[in-house]
């Protein structure tokens, strides 16, 4: 097989494994509509996944390799932060629909509450900017399992040449990613309505708290 259609083959993998919704693209749509660090989120984000192909193409190999220990207080954790995720998601839905129900009640009479928009709320530090991608990216086991297990296993076929499938795997992180966090920042100015930002932020909640059941359930499955 030529040198090119390796690294296309890495490529191809990493995107079609990334580009299933998950917690890190969720996050990163967020930053983007939010205006929040867009740059540096998908920057992180890229560097995060770009570690983890590392790892499994050069270290890991295997992700079942490790004691079943390690990897079940790995599903444990990802489980507990996919529910703290949710469960603020579900908290900003919650706020927002009571405060729509509340301006829907007023008399014509009263003046209208304009309530805080994703885009008017306080702004984060860069500092946080980066933690928060980073644990969508290292405390998703999820991540870990199709990035570092199923790249660093596939590039095993390729031998010697598993170096440059690596760096085919490394380059759809990198188109992925930014090209999300592009059509994040065009979004950012379509979607502006309360309305949208509502039942968005209810949908990563029930998503979040379906992916930490999956996952708690193969926990249970495995034991």
């Amino acid at each position: 097989m030529s040198d090119s259609a390796i690294f296309l083959s890495g490529l191809a993998l990493s995107i079609s494994l990334i580009m299933a919704i998950g917690p890190q693209n969720v996050h990163v749509l967020r930053m983007g509509l939010t205006r929040q660090h867009l740059a540096l989120t998908v920057l992180t984000s890229i560097v995060a996944d770009m570690a983890l192909i590392a790892l499994g193409v050069f270290g890991l190999g295997q992700l079942g390799a490790l004691p079943d220990k390690i990897y079940g207080a790995m599903i444990g954790g990802g489980v507990l932060f996919l529910l703290h995720y949710g469960l603020r998601a579900w908290g900003r839905f919650w706020r927002t629909w009571r405060a729509l129900r509340d301006i829907a009640k007023r008399s014509p009479a009263e003046p209208p509450v304009i309530d805080a928009a994703p885009q008017s709320q306080p702004p984060i530090g860069p500092g946080r900017a980066i933690a928060m991608a980073l644990a969508f990216s290292w405390l998703n086991p999820h991540a870990w399992i199709d990035t570092a297990a199923l790249i660093g296993t596939a590039s095993l076929a390729y031998g010697a040449q598993a170096g440059l499938f690596g760096w085919g795997a490394m380059a759809g992180s990198i188109l992925w990613f930014t090209g999300l966090g592009a059509a994040a920042y065009f979004l950012g100015h379509v979607l502006r309505g309360q309305r949208f930002w509502m039942w968005l932020d209810a949908a990563v909640a029930l998503m979040m708290w379906a992916l930490a059941l999956i996952l708690a359930r193969s926990l249970v499955v495995s034991a």
